[in-house]
């Protein structure tokens, strides 16, 4: 019988001799780009490492068909077997979240902070206005109705995080196109300690009135009280809803639960399917019943035609998460994340709120009168993937930073833990603390060539310790 390193191995290579008869090239940087990432100490907190299984099921024929619609109504013919892959996806994140409903076409994070953005405006805008002039639809308003409906959702407002405080570009904020739809208000963390300031945030909800109160982050170590950010978002009579991009893996995994679970008290939640869920590049959102129809309609609302097979991979990716191991790997998710930060406060390193209870640490490199630029690139030099990222008020913007960003997700999936961590931990600072500006500039760093060559072996050895892909072997191939 074949074994499952063989079959996987084969699948694999025979896709690359393949794909090498037609253009040599792209078959090369796609292997380069294996033999690169089993070399690299990724912290990048956005990244991981999806199965063979999920890689395996978005290069297949779903890839040729078009399929706008939803399974069922679709406004092409012959999709019967997309229908049973979306299904499914969707099937699995119902179970897995315990969500009322659930949509899987989003392409990204962004396409699915779309979706439920104009989901939101067409339930709690657009369809009182039509019940108000008496029609069915849209295309039933006078053109003077028409204007007053298009002015009232331009006139809405949003309030969200700070992006220095961990927000995300896509809640309102004026680079993205969130910010051109919405009248975007920001609320911040507490200076003191870097965590939310629920008070705060309700007196902040007081004042916008918006009709959409964000949750959610991409920089913020901690854990967000929804229960409290549901209060306050009926207080305002804000539609809340939260973007769990970050955090899904910790949420699928049973480690973020009760309050701090969003979907129990969200009206929409948007997600990502890779970064700690560990699935494709691709978005999704959960709704209440209330949300599903305006939900169902992303496509052709915002979206283009779906793509069958990252809904299928989506499918398997979440049929995955819905086993035992995953919590388990949730679970050492944070448990490595806490360990990399104490391994980085031991050695004096100054965090944004002074640790961390989810997958990921935020460090303030100004301590090294570094910026996060020439952080990041002194790292790299070293071995040690990570990106950076603002902290709060921050001095030096959101282009050069004045921090690091670093996550555990992917490190956890080759199956590295506590201990390996910790050491981690000593490996960034020790490239921090000998590295320099070179004279006035931002970008520009001297870095001791001596600590970079023996902090990258070191990294080399923790990653070579725990091989990416071990059942794939293609050595030998062509």
């Amino acid at each position: 019988m074949t074994s499952t390193v063989n079959r996987e191995s084969t699948a694999f290579a025979s896709a690359l001799d393949v794909i090498a008869q037609v253009e040599p090239r792209v078959a090369a940087a796609i292997g380069q780009e294996l033999t690169d990432q089993r070399e690299s100490l990724k912290l990048i907190a956005s990244e991981n490492y999806a199965s063979p299984a999920v890689l395996l099921a978005m290069g297949n024929w779903f890839s040729d068909k078009y399929a706008e619609g939803t399974p069922g109504r679709r406004f092409y013919a012959a999709c019967q077997n997309v229908d049973t892959v979306e299904r499914l996806a969707a099937e699995h994140a119902r179970e897995l979240f315990g969500a009322q409903h659930a949509y899987v076409q989003p392409h990204s994070g962004i396409d699915a902070n779309l979706v439920a953005f104009w989901s939101i405006l067409a339930a709690r805008v657009e369809t009182p206005a039509l019940a108000a002039a008496g029609v069915p639809n849209v295309d039933a308003l006078s053109d003077a109705d028409w204007a007053r409906v298009r002015r009232a959702l331009g006139d809405q407002r949003m309030l969200g995080m700070s992006l220095d405080a961990g927000g995300h570009l896509t809640h309102g904020f004026r680079p993205n196109i969130s910010g051109k739809m919405f009248e975007q208000s920001s609320y911040g963390t507490d200076p003191a300690t870097g965590l939310v300031d629920y008070a705060a945030v309700r007196e902040r909800a007081r004042e916008v009135r918006p009709l959409v109160l964000v949750a959610g982050y991409s920089a913020y170590p901690r854990r967000i009280d929804f229960a409290a950010m549901r209060e306050i978002a009926d207080e305002v009579g804000a539609t809340l809803m939260v973007d769990m991009a970050h955090f899904a893996g910790l949420v699928a995994g049973r480690v973020l639960t009760g309050d701090f679970d969003p979907v129990p008290h969200a009206d929409v939640v948007t997600t990502t399917t890779h970064k700690s869920l560990r699935g494709p590049r691709g978005g999704m959102v959960l709704c209440t019943d209330e949300f599903a129809p305006f939900v169902d309609r992303g496509c052709p609302m915002v979206l283009g035609g779906p793509l069958p097979h990252v809904m299928a991979a989506k499918a398997v990716a979440l049929a995955e998460a819905r086993r035992p191991e995953f919590a388990d790997y949730a679970q050492q998710v944070v448990a490595n994340a806490r360990a990399l930060a104490d391994g980085l406060l031991r050695r004096g390193a100054r965090l944004v709120t002074g640790g961390t209870d989810n997958h990921l640490v935020l460090v303030d490199v100004s301590a090294y009168g570094l910026t996060g630029r020439q952080a990041e690139a002194a790292l790299l030099d070293a071995g040690l993937v990570t990106n950076r990222n603002s902290v709060p008020a921050d001095p030096n913007g959101p282009w050069y930073t004045s921090g690091i960003r670093l996550g555990t997700p992917a490190l956890t999936t080759r199956g590295l833990r506590e201990a390996e961590l910790a050491e981690v931990g000593d490996l960034l600072v020790d490239v921090l603390a000998h590295t320099r500006p070179d004279g006035d500039s931002q970008v520009r760093y001297r870095v001791d060539a001596g600590v970079a060559e023996r902090v990258r072996a070191r990294a080399a050895e923790l990653v070579g310790a725990h091989p990416l892909y071990p059942e794939i072997d293609l050595t030998g191939r062509g």
